[in-house]
């Protein structure tokens, strides 16, 4: 044996994993953006119905599939998935071992 392989647990944000600035933050995006493609293929939705039925443009979708979010923001995510008749509910919790400092 050469070396020994060592299993590193992740964090559960693969964005912090490697360091990303806004991780928080793209790993939302990029949960919303899974929804929106799990909605699409549930209601069988190609991009162009899909710009159809939420007045975004076509090729918002196919970025969204594509899981290029650089230019999407949270909100314009949530409003994709509240067009597509889904209520969006995100919830904060204060971060295991983080105590708030006050001045």
């Amino acid at each position: 044996m050469k070396g020994k392989l060592e299993t590193v647990k992740g964090s559960g944000n693969v964005f912090r994993d490697f360091g990303y600035q806004n991780a928080d933050v793209e790993q939302l995006k990029s949960q919303l953006a899974a929804d929106i493609i799990r909605i699409l293929d549930e209601q069988e939705l190609s991009v162009r119905k899909a710009a159809t039925k939420t007045g975004f443009d076509h090729a918002d979708f196919s970025r969204i599939r594509n899981a290029d979010l650089g230019r999407f923001t949270i909100d314009r995510l949530v409003t994709v998935l509240n067009r597509l008749n889904q209520h969006v509910e995100i919830k904060v919790t204060p971060a295991h071992g983080q105590h708030l400092q006050t001045a």
